[in-house]
């Protein structure tokens, strides 16, 4: 792929990122102070970037004190006058996320009518806030996400099953700060931006109850731990009722949908015409780039539905059903399964990325792609349809020197994925 290529994808992706800058997207989202005590609480990938921006404006608007607890991703840390801010592991949880959220909710427990809770949320938060219910156990906790995070089940059916097996998420952060107002400022990373959803809602409850999660199981035939599945049929209670929350509020600060208008914005700069296709685009990874390879080869032939050139931008959150032991997340796997169906066209390239910066569990946010990709991919040694089998798209993309790796980026909406066909 030509530099200049490069460059105007890594464009783009900034324009992105920069849409959900926790500084901008704060402004006019602040709470007023109230009489009694301001706890912040955060949790997520860019809750550290999240905290310390809130508590600028917070100083900035002449406020009063602060104190309070994030929660971040391990090299997610950043430094915060007024809170502590801990480091645990995702995607899948550990002891320190657990210890870390013991020291939350013992921050939120016994405030009064008179105090608050902001709850800085973020994409991630799921794993960093662990606390499995009485009777189960860390190890079953992660025992549940790996379960999950290998089914290939959209976000909102592995939330349902979180919601339920969690003595914080839910909801219940919110039920243990109660009678303290709680007002959450979120960045989604989810289709569709519902607020309960975003790191499984710790504290914004929603309807959703035990049966709910056991329907999630059977629809997506997710092989829950046995500990796990008889927990939810024959034990816990369902996660709290938005009803029970009423001078509650949640907030969406930013979102995969501004983020995508700002790329639109930035490609309009450059007088480079552009659709925005969804921000809400879910499925299996490696199928999901079919569908979008077929119609960037529809325009390259037939210039329908869009009329080359044309940028196609779209996010959301694909997943990836674990069948190999590779490395790579779901945005490196679905660009290798779309250099596999464009292979040898030209005027076809791409870029798909996460907008955290961290792509899975690797140290890339995605990669680059063109029709050249997969015969580049042969010429370094790895057979991309071999590796797609055995989930391992960073190794292909290394191999063929077309990793993108921006470093974390402080902040999280989700799949950014960029098609340019000329």
């Amino acid at each position: 792929m030509q530099q200049n290529t490069r460059a105007r994808f890594t464009r783009l992706f900034e324009a992105a990122v920069a849409a959900a800058d926790p500084v901008e997207a704060l402004k006019g989202n602040l709470p007023e102070p109230v009489a009694g005590r301001t706890v912040v609480i955060g949790a997520g990938k860019g809750a550290a970037q999240l905290a310390r921006a809130f508590e600028q404006a917070w100083a900035g608007a002449g406020h009063g004190a602060l104190e309070g607890i994030v929660v971040t991703r391990y090299g997610y840390a950043v430094s915060c006058e007024n809170f502590e801010v801990l480091e645990a592991s995702h995607p899948v949880p550990d002891a320190a996320g657990a210890a870390a959220t013991e020291k939350v909710v013992a921050l939120l427990d016994g405030l009064g009518e008179d105090d608050q809770v902001v709850a800085l949320i973020t994409g991630g938060g799921s794993a960093l806030l662990a606390a499995p219910p009485e009777g189960l156990t860390l190890e079953d906790e992660q025992a549940l996400n790996n379960a999950l995070l290998s089914s290939g089940a959209p976000i909102g059916a592995m939330n349902a099953i979180r919601k339920q097996v969690s003595r914080v998420k839910g909801g219940r952060l919110a039920a243990i700060a109660a009678p303290a107002k709680v007002t959450s400022l979120i960045v989604s990373d989810v289709p569709g931006d519902d607020p309960a959803e975003v790191a499984s809602g710790p504290t914004v409850p929603c309807a959703k109850t035990r049966a709910d999660a056991m329907a999630a199981v059977r629809n997506y035939q997710i092989a829950l731990p046995e500990r796990i599945r008889i927990f939810l049929e024959e034990a816990g209670e369902d996660a709290p009722d938005p009803a029970d929350f009423p001078a509650n509020s949640a907030v969406v600060i930013a979102s995969a949908a501004r983020s995508l208008e700002a790329a639109a914005c930035m490609a309009g700069v450059e007088r480079l015409p552009t659709v925005i296709l969804s921000d809400s685009m879910e499925g299996e990874a490696r199928e999901v780039a079919r569908v979008l390879a077929s119609i960037a080869r529809e325009v390259r032939l037939r210039d329908r539905p869009f009329r080359a050139p044309v940028l196609i931008l779209s996010g959301g959150e694909t997943t990836v059903t674990l069948r190999g032991k590779g490395r790579g997340g779901r945005n490196t796997e679905f660009l290798l399964s779309f250099a596999l169906e464009i292979e040898g066209m030209e005027g076809v390239s791409a870029i798909a990325a996460d907008t955290d910066g961290i792509d899975g569990s690797e140290d890339n946010a995605g990669a680059f792609a063109d029709g050249t990709t997969a015969a580049e991919m042969r010429s370094a040694g790895v057979d991309p349809a071999e590796a797609l089998a055995r989930n391992d798209a960073y190794t292909a993309f290394e191999a063929a020197g077309l990793i993108f790796a921006p470093g974390p980026t402080g902040t999280n909406v989700n799949d950014f994925r960029a098609i340019l066909v000329e």
